[in-house]
């Protein structure tokens, strides 16, 4: 295990159809180091009658680790469901139980700064030791990485930083260049995802459809994959996570054994051009 760059296979790239050690084991056979929970794919578990001690059996059988927890939404709300309060304290246990720092999240509504910030602050108190990397998405409320830091900046809180993905990244329009990252601290970034985009982004009004359904492995689009993991390095950033999420039906029409071969294989030929010091063991 690659104790301070794991490389990830994010929840997303092998679906919601799997079982629990189904996941796990494609993971391990196509070499990835640690795998990515959602709290509805750690639900999903343990409504196969599994519990925390069978979770934690079944990664132990196969050497692995969970090393990403995702995904709390909807944490700018003023009156947030009984179903998201939950959501969010199911993801600090997972945190807990597996041992793993952080949480990614996202926030799909469009807020003010100063308001966002203010949420933000509120979520960093609650969730305590745990970091909230935050993670821009062009369809959401936080377009690109200018909102998503002035958001994080104003908050002032130790724990919240930013997760950056290389397909939300292209997807908002921004130069592959470290002028973007100006003036973010590089421990303010602690996590990243990769993948590839399409040679033609979906229409505005539905591109997040093509985020849940058509992204490529990275490598082999029209993103420069590579130039962004270059961009991530050269800034000094260290990632708790380097998170392969490729959200692809047709890549996981092939299966969950086949889609994590090809997901791993991608993510290795890039990093070892790009970063081979993060595979190092």
């Amino acid at each position: 295990m690659s104790q301070n760059h794991p490389i990830t296979i994010s929840s997303w790239t092998l679906g919601d159809q799997c079982t629990f050690e189904e996941r796990v084991a494609a993971a391990k056979a196509a070499g990835f180091e640690g795998i990515g929970l959602r709290a509805e794919t750690y639900v999903d578990a343990l409504n196969e009658g599994l519990f925390d001690q069978d979770l934690l059996a079944i990664l132990d059988k196969y050497g692995m680790k969970v090393t990403e927890v995702e995904y709390i939404v909807q944490w700018a709300e003023e009156h947030r469901s009984y179903e998201q309060k939950y959501k969010e304290q199911i993801c600090f246990h997972m945190c807990e139980l597996f041992g793993v720092d952080s949480i990614n999240c996202g926030l799909m509504e469009n807020y003010s700064v100063e308001y966002t910030a203010q949420k933000l602050r509120e979520l960093c108190r609650r969730a305590g030791k745990y970091t909230i990397g935050v993670e821009p998405m062009p369809y959401s409320g936080l377009p690109d990485v200018k909102k998503a830091w002035a958001v994080v900046q104003a908050a002032g809180c130790d724990n919240a930083k930013l997760l950056l993905d290389s397909w939300h990244y292209v997807r908002a329009g921004q130069p592959v260049d470290l002028s973007v990252l100006e003036g973010i601290p590089a421990e303010k970034i602690v996590s990243i995802q990769i993948n590839d985009v399409q040679a033609h982004p979906y229409a505005k009004s539905i591109l997040r459809d093509e985020s849940m359904h058509d992204r490529m492995l990275p490598g082999t689009g029209y993103g420069d994959t590579a130039g962004f993991v270059k961009l991530i390095r050269d800034k000094g950033v260290r990632p708790a996570v380097v998170g392969v999420e490729v959200i692809s039906d047709e890549i996981l029409s092939r299966g969950v054994a086949q889609a994590a071969k090809e997901n791993y294989d991608a993510a290795r030929a890039v990093l070892e051009k790009t970063w081979p010091e993060v595979l190092e063991k």
